[in-house]
């Protein structure tokens, strides 16, 4: 198999965009990433001026006991809608990532296969079974990958069921907490 400086160029520049592909992802999720921290800080900000202000205006201990209980609830619901955003975030990035990785895979694929194809045509005689055992290894190779794939994407699956139901858990939790603080009777 002889290469060409033709089919060296078309491979170099596939393989730059491909690394720009994944760069261009990269970078657009941490863009996706420092806005939910700069509005998640901004919002944490104005709400806790407002708790200061909810709270400096309370008239007893009672009422500002009461006030701290009603603000838990709203923190660990924006907390928890915080995590989810950054765990959507990175689960999409890793999406997309996969997505042109699998993509590069199967264009290496075509590649190898087109090469063994030529290969076999000016191969000496004999040599039919040892392309053949490579083509064979190559979708051995495959097959296994997808395989892999498939059983991890549904890893992926049972834990995002996992974790939405944890974090729908401990936003009712945190609920349930404050609800059931007795209130205590002032002297």
């Amino acid at each position: 198999m002889i290469a060409t400086p033709e089919k060296l160029a078309a491979a170099n520049k596939a393989t730059v965009e491909s690394l720009l592909s994944v760069s261009a992802t990269a970078m657009a999720s941490a863009e996706r990433l420092a806005a939910l921290n700069l509005n998640t800080a901004r919002a944490l900000i104005e709400d806790s001026m407002s708790t200061l202000k909810t709270l400096s205006e309370a008239k007893d201990p009672q009422a500002f006991i009461n006030l701290q209980t009603s603000i838990a609830q709203p923190g660990a619901e924006k907390l928890v809608a915080y995590y989810r955003s950054v765990y959507e975030i990175a689960t999409q990035n890793q999406a997309e990532i996969t997505k042109l990785m699998e993509s590069q895979l199967a264009d290496l694929n075509l590649s190898l296969n087109a090469a063994l194809d030529e290969a076999s045509k000016s191969a000496p005689a004999g040599s039919d079974v040892a392309i053949a055992a490579v083509k064979s290894a190559l979708a051995a190779a495959n097959s296994t990958y997808d395989s892999v794939s498939k059983a991890a994407r549904q890893v992926v699956d049972i834990a995002e069921a996992n974790v939405a139901a944890a974090t729908g858990a401990a936003v009712k939790a945190v609920g349930t907490t404050t609800a059931a603080k007795p209130a205590r009777k002032s002297a």
